[in-house]
């Protein structure tokens, strides 16, 4: 009986996966930018989400901030989406572009800037 129940809870286990990554997906695709991060765009409860935050704020660009901390399903389910281990993960037109320090970087060289041009996000006019 227990191997009916192991296989039930894989099989559990699956599904909420599944379904976190159809989440996940629907998330990155209907947003322009989306930004997984540890807690709110408000309210970041991590240094590396808090700076991501600064960041896009400081260009002006509209974006989604998904809490991860909600369900451990999502915040696994992030870095296997990605294949990424970190988190905050910034994905903008669908395209995975990284994590704090690559945001970091790209936006210290102009970058980042270039990057919401090019892809046709609007950004406040500096």
């Amino acid at each position: 009986m227990t191997s009916d129940d192991d296989s039930s809870c894989l099989v559990g286990r699956f599904a909420e996966m599944s379904g976190i990554s159809e989440f996940i997906d629907n998330e990155v695709k209907s947003n322009d930018v989306v930004l997984f991060m540890k807690g709110t765009p408000g309210f970041p409860q991590c240094g590396f989400s808090g700076q991501v935050v600064q960041i896009l704020d400081y260009v002006g660009v509209d974006y989604k901030g998904v809490n991860i901390l909600t369900s451990d399903e999502l915040r696994q389910g992030i870095k296997e989406y990605s294949n990424w281990p970190t988190i905050p993960q910034l994905y903008v037109k669908g395209e995975f572009v990284g994590g704090c320090d690559i945001i970091r970087e790209m936006f210290q060289a102009g970058e980042l800037q270039s990057l919401f041009s090019e892809k046709g996000v609007a950004t406040k006019a500096a």
